[in-house]
């Protein structure tokens, strides 16, 4: 099968690999559609020593079932593969889960690539009324839903319901869609890049802002660096909550001082549970996060100029999905 595989720093090749092998309780999926993610780009850079080269990376991704009694179904994948016997896991936390495993890290290859194998329990049945390339947001999407979810969870009742979004890529579009969908009213994305911001002012009645002022009761980083954990600590109310999904650097930039004198909250927030997960999926079908049309699609031979133009900060749309049979 063809598929993009990570060679080294800024090195993606398209190549012929051995096909996908489903093993126990596994599916063959036919991939029609897999996102690249900021995690790939990091990877791409040379950032990530959880993704070493060479290895197909890519956990975005939707198709359809190959041989089988579901033969044809339509799925969205699940990547995060957890041991579902540990406390995590029968807690319904399965995120957490020790031994967890999600496709694009070793030992489980990616799925820039023609096939996948997976384990039946990650895959959600996709409605014929929504296209796959929208099903492969599902992944993206449910890492929003749930920084979202936990942030509201441990936002004070007496506090107003109003967000600042910091970052305007895939992950902070998708939490600000999944703070409405959850009844917060009030949500802006702070996003400097004037070629991306213009594209949201244009979908989905995203409020954007260049740069932010004032105090937030719920301040969700979709970015990560120190200058932007710099931000939400500077702008987070007393007695607010931030939630930190952005994983761009491991050090610097929290004011904890302040945090501490305003007791302002701050929770960390990685992938997301099965419910989340499956929760997100039926607000995609259920037309509750936007149209979803902030996505560009290329064929994955296109795959290595994707990630150059992403590099060079020439993509409007905050996705790329990438189509392996195109």
């Amino acid at each position: 099968m063809k598929a993009l595989v990570y060679e080294g720093v800024e090195q993606v090749v398209l190549r012929d690999v051995p096909d996908a092998v489903p093993g126990p309780d596994e599916q063959l999926i036919r991939v029609d559609a897999v996102g690249i993610c900021g995690s790939d780009m990091h990877a791409y850079l040379g950032h990530d020593a959880r993704r070493p080269a060479p290895l197909i990376l890519g956990h975005e991704a939707a198709g359809v079932i190959v041989g089988g009694p579901q033969d044809g179904a339509r799925v969205t994948i699940n990547p995060l593969v957890s041991c579902r016997a540990c406390t995590y896991c029968t807690s319904g936390r399965e995120n957490l889960c020790p031994s967890r495993q999600i496709i694009s890290m070793p030992p489980r290859e990616g799925a820039f690539a023609q096939y996948i194998a997976m384990p039946a329990r990650n895959l959600v049945e996709v409605p014929d009324h929504v296209s796959l390339a929208k099903a492969s947001l599902a992944e993206p999407l449910a890492v929003s839903w749930h920084a979202a979810r936990l942030g509201l969870e441990a936002l004070h009742p007496a506090m107003e319901r109003r967000a600042l979004v910091i970052g305007g890529g895939a992950i902070g579009v998708a939490a600000a869609l999944a703070l409405k969908a959850m009844n917060v009213g009030d949500v802006t994305i702070v996003e400097p890049n004037d070629l991306r911001r213009a594209y949201l002012d244009e979908i989905d009645d995203l409020k954007t802002t260049q740069s932010a002022n004032g105090e937030y009761p719920l301040v969700i980083d979709a970015v990560g660096y120190a200058a932007t954990r710099e931000t939400a600590s500077a702008l987070a109310a007393p007695g607010g909550v931030i939630a930190h999904v952005g994983l761009g650097d491991g050090a610097g930039g929290l004011d904890v001082r302040r945090m501490t004198l305003q007791e302002i909250t701050f929770i960390g927030t990685y992938t997301y549970t099965d419910q989340d997960f499956r929760d997100t999926a039926q607000a995609i079908y259920d037309g509750r996060l936007g149209a979803l049309s902030w996505i560009e699609e290329r064929p994955l031979s296109d795959g290595a100029a994707a990630f150059r133009a992403l590099r060079a900060g020439e993509v409007p749309a905050p996705k790329i999905i990438l189509r392996p049979w195109d």
